[in-house]
C-alpha cells in the first residue's frame, strides 16, 4: 500500500524554459541565440555539478558568462536565470489532494540553490509538501539510487510504500531499480487516474 507520494519538481509542479533565460543571455551578450545555446548547453556536465552542490553560484555564473561571452553582476545573472517558470496547476491541484487525503508528500528535485530559492519567493504556494530532497544539498543527482533511499528515509516509509513521480525515464527507472514505484509525467498525463491505479484514495 502506498503511503508516499514524491514528487520532482521541473516539468511536474512547475513547467520551466531554460530558452528563456538564454535568449536573454544572448541579448546581453550580443550574440545570435543558437550560439549562446550551444556554449552554454556544450558543457552540460557544468549545469549537473552546480546541480549536484559540487559549483557554488559565483563559479556557475563566471563559467557560464565565459561561454557566453557576456558580463553580468550576480544579481542581473540570477535574476535572468531563474526567472523560467510557471505552475502547472492540474499536478499542483493533484498532489495538494493527495496531501489533503493524509499521504506523505515530498519534492525530490536535481536542483541548484539559486533556483530554488527563487521558487521558494516567487511560488510559496505550490511548496506544500511534507519535505525536501534536494539535490545540491544532498550532493546527490538523480538517478543514483542514493538519492532515492534518501527521500524515503526522510519518509519514514518503505521503498514499496512510496511512489516517484518524473518527467525522465531514467530517472523513473532509477526509481522503480531502488523498489520504489513510478510514474512518468506528461503534460498529457491523467495524473489522479495513475496514483488511483496504485491503490491511492484522494
Amino acid at each position: 500500500m502506498i503511503d508516499t507520494v514524491i514528487s520532482d519538481l521541473g516539468r511536474v509542479v512547475l513547467w520551466f524554459d531554460n530558452n528563456v533565460f538564454l535568449r536573454k543571455l544572448a541579448a546581453r551578450a550580443g550574440r545570435p541565440f543558437e550560439e549562446v545555446k550551444a556554449a552554454v548547453h556544450g558543457d552540460l556536465g557544468l549545469i549537473r555539478a552546480f546541480d549536484g552542490g559540487a559549483v557554488t553560484p559565483a563559479g556557475f555564473l563566471q563559467r557560464v558568462t565565459a561561454a557566453a561571452g557576456a558580463s553580468l553582476p550576480y544579481e542581473d545573472f540570477y535574476a535572468i536565470y531563474n526567472d523560467i517558470f510557471t505552475p502547472n496547476g492540474p499536478a499542483i491541484d493533484v498532489l495538494g489532494r493527495v496531501k489533503r487525503a493524509g499521504y506523505r508528500t515530498l519534492l525530490l528535485s536535481n536542483t541548484d540553490p539559486e533556483r530554488f530559492a527563487f521558487v521558494r519567493r516567487r511560488f510559496p504556494e505550490v511548496l506544500f509538501f511534507d519535505g525536501y530532497v534536494l539535490s545540491y544539498e544532498l550532493k546527490l543527482l538523480k538517478p543514483d539510487p542514493a538519492i532515492y533511499r534518501a527521500a524515503v528515509r526522510q519518509a519514514g516509509s518503505e521503498p514499496g510504500r512510496c511512489v516517484f513521480i518524473d518527467d525522465m525515464e531514467e530517472n523513473v527507472a532509477g526509481a522503480k531499480a531502488a523498489g520504489l514505484s513510478g510514474i512518468l509525467y506528461r503534460p498529457e498525463t491523467d495524473l489522479a487516474g495513475e496514483l488511483k491505479k496504485l491503490g491511492l484514495k484522494f
